[in-house]
């Protein structure tokens, strides 16, 4: 029996020994720091508290997050701060594509906040910066981990057309789930972005979360909605509290069980499948686009 995410445990639950990384160091990590650092650049890596910041800056890549770093929804898992944003940088695509070039990066991951509050969602912005990147390091594939757009498909169109090479957008959690975990946001609507964007003609891309009170066979409903929508990519993840005001981690899910929903994406028919405890949305996304 699955336990609910409303439920607050006596103590925080201790991490397992599966769960400890090592601290970030070295010079490329150093070299990654400063490029962000000098460019006034966002990342998800350091809003998101990412456990692989170290492993990914220390191989010299990083997930860049444009539209600045305040969201306008509150998600119960996701430690971005959530308010009213600043005004769209124009000048931020530029930067992006500038970052990309010093850092030498062969596949560059993109996400962003949700900009609710943007009559587009930024999807110009969106699509300005896949094409200063694309104009600046012709060489370099691209991962776009989008938002939803409320829905609004024209938005939606705006990305499709600038044609990055991965088009990725996160479920998150189990349908049951949704409405807690992704207060603003819906599911079927994630899929449909997801349907969409596979029918445009690009390499589609979702990930789960695990430990915050789904069933067995509630994950594997939902990634059986996504492969049904035609993605290609699959990542299934631990989700960790960020703070005490976060929702609460549920299960610490064994490796054993990533091992096994992994074997099981792959025999439905998913392209590639990253499952694991570390795993997160830009995980390895160099090796999706074999």
């Amino acid at each position: 029996m699955s336990v609910t995410v409303t439920e607050e445990p006596e103590r925080r639950q201790r991490k397992p020994d599966w769960l400890r990384v090592k601290l970030p160091t070295g010079e490329s990590y150093r070299k990654v720091r400063e490029i962000v650092s000098e460019h006034k650049l966002h990342t998800i890596c350091q809003s998101g508290n990412c456990p692989n910041m170290g492993e990914c800056w220390g191989a010299g890549t990083a997930t860049f997050m444009i539209l600045g770093n305040v969201c306008t929804r509150s998600c119960g898992f996701c430690s971005v701060a959530t308010g009213r944003p600043d005004e769209e940088d124009p000048f931020e695509p530029a930067r992006v594509a500038r970052s990309v070039e010093l850092m030498g990066v062969k596949h560059c991951v993109i996400t962003s906040v949700d900009r609710d509050d943007l009559k587009d969602g930024g999807a110009h912005t969106w699509a300005r910066t896949i094409r200063a990147i694309r104009r600046r390091c012709p060489g370099t594939t691209m991962e776009t981990l989008i938002p939803d757009f409320q829905g609004k498909w024209d938005n939606l169109q705006v990305v499709l057309d600038a044609a990055p090479e991965v088009l990725s957008h996160n479920l998150e959690t189990v349908r049951r789930l949704t409405r807690q975990v992704r207060v603003q946001a819906k599911y079927d609507r994630s899929l449909e972005v997801l349907m969409r964007s596979k029918r445009a003609g690009l390499r589609t891309k979702s990930g789960i979360m695990l430990g915050l009170g789904e069933s067995d066979a509630e994950v594997l409903e939902s990634m059986e909605d996504l492969h049904s929508v035609g993605v290609d990519i699959l990542t299934l993840g631990q989700y960790l509290q960020p703070t005490k005001a976060h929702l609460p981690v549920a299960e610490f899910v064994h490796p054993d069980r990533f091992a096994r929903y992994k074997q099981l994406g792959l025999d439905m028919g998913f392209r590639y499948v990253e499952s694991g405890p570390l795993v997160r949305s830009s995980y390895h996304a160099e090796r999706h686009l074999v």
